[in-house]
């Protein structure tokens, strides 16, 4: 087997459950059920495991630098002791070894001032959670009594959005949904003034396809691409788009590392609340069980995680990891195959184009043409 690359980035369930009941949600709403069995919170003790395991990584690969992302279900839920916690004790296993890039992805209804201050101590950044204006985000995203989420997530991003604190925000993140038209959607997120903002898939599979699945109509890429010219065209830019600019990079030559684009190997693992250790969130919408690997950081340290034939398969990139069929499509350098969940099909496992791939290849299509005229055309008046 050849070296593994080493990880980079860690995504860390700090809390299990959640104060919000989406019904959209990958973590529970979907096939896998595993989060019912283990611990609501991390404890300390798998804490200050974890913090040891990244350090050791970090000085066993020479990594000047790092990534944790707090997650959840919620993770405020976990309460500010356990998180303070964790940061500190991050902060203590990695001094003089790698500066440690530390975000939390909420939905911020439980965000204050108290929480704010801590961010502030740790340099913490947030990320949010929100799917457009009050109707589109209310369509799935409500309390757990059925009431608008609305209302709260806009009072925890007026906090943010404080002189004082927007430095902490990282920006938006929202999923797509056919039924919410895509320019109103954007204009939404846009009015948060999110330094950046990315659009997730609804996470399907061939056997569970996504809602208003259509391969001869392309809705997806349709959607995405209404916003894609929008912003592409304006007179400023506005905000970042993590998946368009990915795209662009790709296009022209450029070489990206992400789970959804281009063919890079993926960098990252989940540690759950128990300190196990899972792959890619998304596979949840796979089988019960998905994302599990069998290994913990109690028992393995991340060498020993990269070299497990699981993990190994499961985050290498390349054309070898793809179906036939998508290794010699002309924009599979792009799109990468897409997401690995959104491949699965329960009689040939993950050996297929994506359920999105006739969406993938306009979109990709469409960017690439776009963005290799406009950059032709520049050199040309340049000449």
């Amino acid at each position: 087997m050849r070296g593994a690359n080493p990880f980079v980035e860690w995504i860390v369930k700090v809390a299990q459950p959640c104060n919000l009941a989406c019904d959209h949600c990958y973590v529970y709403e979907l096939l896998d059920r595993t989060w019912r069995h283990k611990p609501a919170v991390m404890a300390n003790r798998t804490a200050d495991q974890l913090a040891r395991r990244i350090a050791e990584h970090a000085r066993r690969h020479a990594l000047s630098r790092v990534r944790v992302t707090l997650h959840g279900g919620e993770p405020l839920m976990a309460g500010r002791s356990r998180i303070e916690h964790l940061l500190k004790v991050l902060s203590e296993e990695l001094r003089d070894t790698a500066l440690c890039d530390i975000s939390v992805q909420s939905n911020v209804t439980l965000l204050n001032p108290s929480w704010m201050d801590l961010f502030h101590r740790h340099g913490v950044s947030v990320g949010v959670s929100l799917d457009g204006g009050r109707e589109a985000n209310d369509r799935h995203r409500r309390a757990k009594n059925g009431r608008s989420s609305y209302d709260s997530v806009q009072r925890g991003l007026e906090l943010l959005r404080r002189p004082e604190n927007k430095a902490l925000f990282a920006g938006l993140l929202c999923t797509v949904d056919l039924a919410n038209p895509p320019l109103d959607v954007f204009e939404d997120l846009l009015a948060h003034e999110p330094p950046a903002v990315n659009f997730l898939l609804p996470h399907a599979t061939w056997e569970h396809p996504p809602p208003g699945h259509d391969p001869n109509r392309t809705p997806y890429a349709n959607w995405l691409l209404e916003v894609f010219e929008r912003w592409y065209t304006a007179p400023r830019q506005e905000t970042r788009i993590r998946l368009f600019e990915d795209l662009m990079d790709l296009a022209l030559g450029g070489h990206v590392r992400s789970e959804s684009t281009g063919l890079a190997d993926t960098d990252f693992l989940v540690v759950e609340s128990d300190g196990t250790i899972e792959l890619a969130d998304s596979l949840k919408a796979t089988r019960d069980g998905g994302p599990a690997t069998g290994l913990d950081i109690f028992a393995q340290d991340f060498d020993s995680v990269a070299r497990h034939p699981v993990v190994a398969d499961a985050r290498r990139g390349g054309l070898a990891a793809l179906a036939d069929v998508c290794r010699g499509c002309e924009v599979v350098r792009l799109c990468g195959g897409g997401l690995r969940a959104h491949r699965f099909s329960p009689l040939t496992g993950f050996a297929n184009p994506s359920v999105y791939c006739a969406d993938l290849r306009v979109l990709t299509t469409h960017i690439r043409d776009r963005v290799v005229a406009d950059a032709t055309a520049l050199l040309g008046s340049a000449s």
